[in-house]
C-alpha cells in the first residue's frame, strides 16, 4: 500500500428538476406513470408478512436521477418512490458489480467471500462459493415464491451456480457481465454468444426486442401469476440497464426514445438518457402491475444501483456522479456511494432523506428482519439489520463504519468511519 489519503465524506443535497424543453403534451404523457405511481404509493394500508421486490440498476451513476438533483435527465417514476418511500443519503456497495452483487445475496463483504477483486468473464469456471447461503435461500425457508429476472452473473460455469439452484424458483434473463439489448449475444474478448435463458434453456424468440421492456414484461407476468395463498413473493430485478453492451455497440435505446432527449448535444450522453428513461418507466409499470394484483399494499420495494456509474467514456458509458470524485472501478464516492431508496407502507417519517450509513450487506438482515424473522439467527455475515431504525423502533444508527474493499490484486483498499475515509494504494484506480 502506498500514498494514503484521510478526508471528510461530502454531504448531498437534496433537489428536484425541472423540464424547460418539452412541450407540455410531451412531458404530460412522460409523467402520466409517475402519477399513477403516486396516487396508488400514498393510499397503501399497513401489511404483516410483506413481497419483496428488489430492482437493480446496473451502473447507474449517483447524479442520473431526479431525486439525487439531476437536471439533465427526469425520472419520474423513481422519484415518486423515493419521495413516498426513504431515500438512502450515505449508502455504499463495492465498485463493481460481481462484487456487489455478491454482498447483496450473501450478507457478507467480498472479502469474506472472494469475491472482491473482478467480475466474472464468461468463460471462466467460478463462481460465489456454493457453501455461502444466500438471502432467497433464507426467504424460502420463510415460506417466500423466489423469482429472478434479469443479470446474474455469480457464476455460470456450471448449473449449481445458477439462480436456479441457489433458490430460486426460475430465472429468466442473462448469466453473464453485459450483452446487446436487442439481439441478446454477448462478446468478450473475441468469443460472442447468445446470452438470454428461461430457466436453463436457451431464449432465441426474443431476437429484436429491447431488454429493458423485455425484462419488464416477464416481472409483469411473474407479479400477475403469483397467488399469495401460495405464500410472499420476493422478485429480483436487476436490470441490464443502463450498463454498456458490447463494444461495437455500446450504448443502446429505441430511436423513438433517443428522439426525447434531443435538448442533450452530446450523443452518448443523449442514448445514455433515453437507457434510464426506459429503466424509469420499468420501475412505473412494476409498481403499476403490483397496484393492480392489489399486492402493493404488502410489499417493500427496493430501488439500488449495483456501484458507482462508469462516467467520461470509461466502459464506454456516459454516466454521471456528480457532484463526487471517481467513478465504477475506483474507491473513490464515485465508485462505492450509489444512489439507492426503500419504500414501504410502515416507513418511519416517509418522504425523508436516510442519513444513516448503511452498506450493500445489510440488505440480507434488513429483509430478513421486515420479513418477521430473528437476525440474531444469521450467523457469520457482515451485514446489519436496518429494518427497525427504518420503521422508527428504534433511533440508534445500525452501522458507524463500513469496507468499501481491499483487494490485493489491484492493490488497493478503502474504508468509512463516521465521516471520514481512507483511501490506501498506489494502483491506477486510486488515481481516476
Amino acid at each position: 500500500m502506498g500514498e494514503r489519503m484521510l478526508f471528510p465524506v461530502p454531504t448531498v443535497y437534496i433537489f428536484y428538476y425541472t423540464v424547460f424543453d418539452w412541450t407540455i403534451m410531451e412531458f404530460e404523457q412522460y409523467v402520466c406513470l409517475s402519477v399513477f405511481v403516486l396516487e396508488f404509493l400514498s393510499s397503501v394500508e399497513a401489511f404483516s408478512r410483506p413481497n419483496i421486490v428488489f430492482i437493480l440498476a446496473d451502473d447507474l451513476g449517483f447524479n442520473d436521477v431526479g431525486f439525487h438533483g439531476s437536471l439533465q435527465i427526469p425520472t419520474p417514476n423513481i422519484d415518486a418512490l423515493a419521495s413516498s418511500g426513504i431515500i438512502l443519503n450515505q449508502y455504499y456497495g463495492t465498485p463493481l458489480c460481481t462484487p456487489s452483487r455478491s454482498a447483496i445475496m450473501t450478507g457478507k463483504h467480498p472479502i469474506h467471500t472472494g469475491m472482491q477483486h473482478d467480475v466474472i468473464y464468461a468463460a471462466e469456471s467460478w463462481g460465489l462459493p456454493l457453501n455461502i447461503k444466500l438471502l432467497p435461500e433464507y426467504l424460502k425457508e420463510l415460506g417466500y415464491q423466489n423469482f429472478a429476472v434479469g443479470k446474474w452473473h455469480l457464476g455460470q460455469f456450471n448449473k449449481r451456480y445458477l439462480p436456479v439452484s441457489r433458490g430460486f424458483i426460475h430465472h429468466y434473463g442473462y448469466w453473464t457481465g453485459h450483452k446487446d439489448y436487442f439481439s441478446h449475444n454477448a462478446e468478450e474478448f473475441g468469443m460472442w454468444g447468445l446470452d438470454l435463458h428461461d430457466g436453463l434453456e436457451d431464449d432465441w424468440s426474443e431476437f429484436g426486442n429491447y431488454t429493458t421492456r423485455l425484462f419488464t414484461r416477464k416481472a409483469e407476468e411473474i407479479i400477475e401469476n403469483h397467488s399469495p395463498e401460495e405464500g410472499p413473493l420476493f422478485l429480483y430485478l436487476a436490470h441490464l440497464a443502463v450498463h454498456s453492451a458490447n463494444p461495437h455497440s455500446p450504448l443502446q435505446a429505441p430511436r423513438e426514445t433517443v428522439k426525447r432527449f434531443e435538448y442533450i448535444e452530446d450523443k452518448n450522453r443523449r442514448i445514455f438518457a433515453a437507457m434510464v428513461y426506459e429503466l424509469d418507466l420499468s420501475i412505473g409499470r412494476v409498481v403499476k402491475k403490483l397496484s393492480q394484483k392489489n399486492l402493493l399494499k404488502d410489499t417493500i420495494i427496493v430501488f439500488s444501483s449495483d456501484n458507482g456509474g462508469p462516467a467520461a467514456g470509461f466502459n464506454q458509458n456516459a454516466a454521471s456522479n456528480w457532484p463526487l470524485k471517481g467513478v465504477k472501478n475506483t474507491p473513490w464516492e464515485g465508485g462505492v456511494r450509489m444512489a439507492g431508496l426503500v419504500w414501504a407502507n410502515n416507513l418511519e417519517q416517509p418522504g425523508r432523506v436516510y442519513t444513516n450509513l448503511m452498506d450493500m450487506v445489510d440488505w440480507l438482515p434488513t429483509l430478513y428482519g421486515a420479513a418477521g424473522a430473528n437476525c440474531s439467527s444469521l450467523k457469520g455475515i457482515d451485514g446489519v439489520n436496518h429494518w427497525p431504525t427504518l420503521t422508527g423502533k428504534s433511533d440508534k444508527p445500525p452501522r458507524t463504519k463500513t469496507v468499501h474493499n481491499i483487494d490485493e490484486g489491484f492493490g488497493y483498499g478503502a474504508v468509512r468511519k463516521g465521516p471520514w475515509k481512507l483511501v490506501q494504494g498506489d494502483e491506477w484506480l486510486c488515481y481516476i
